[in-house]
């Protein structure tokens, strides 16, 4: 994949956190490269979940891992954006974040079944969302993250990551990939 900004899509519970800790530990990326929400929520936050889950905290988690992807890109550094990216308004974002610095961007889409999210979901112990919320996740990835939407936003690149549904674990998924 070229140099640029990665974005992944998928709702939550859907591996993404696991692939890119797959891609730390293989030495594809370094964990710097990864820039992600739940992460920087956790760090502004801590455990709080009153605190971490208003519009406000929202704005000041997202405005953060922005600024944190421009220094990257700025720096000519490869980016990973991990967080659920599953809505238009999402990615277009990061899109014109990464069109800023005239570089490609690359959507690698986790798209689980809905029963297999939501077991991974409970056998995770998730308490900060519900059932129900997950599946609204999923819903809005199906309707608006298919691999031609993606392009049609401006990825250059669109990669499904195999997962569950075809017996991959993260780590075998992130052997078939190699970041710039």
């Amino acid at each position: 994949m070229p140099a640029g900004l990665v974005v992944l899509v998928g709702p939550p519970a859907s591996d993404k956190t696991s692939f890119v800790r797959a891609l730390i530990e293989r030495r594809q990326i370094d964990a710097e490269a990864v820039v992600s929400s739940d992460a920087i929520r956790a760090e502004l936050f801590g455990t709080s979940p009153m605190e971490a889950e208003s519009d406000a905290a929202d704005a000041l988690i997202f405005e953060t891992r922005d600024r944190r992807i421009v220094a990257r890109l700025s720096a000519g550094r490869t980016v990973v954006a991990e967080s659920t990216n599953v809505t238009p308004q999402a990615r277009a974002r990061l899109i014109a974040i990464a069109r800023r610095f005239n570089v490609p961007v690359t959507m690698l889409r986790f798209d689980p079944d809905v029963t297999g999210l939501l077991q991974q979901y409970t056998e995770r112990g998730r308490t900060d969302l519900t059932a129900a919320e997950v599946r609204a996740y999923a819903a809005v990835m199906a309707r608006d993250a298919s691999a031609d939407q993606l392009r049609s936003e401006g990825a250059m690149n669109v990669y499904d990551v195999p997962g569950r549904r075809q017996a991959i674990t993260p780590a075998e998924a992130a052997a078939r990939f190699f970041l710039a």
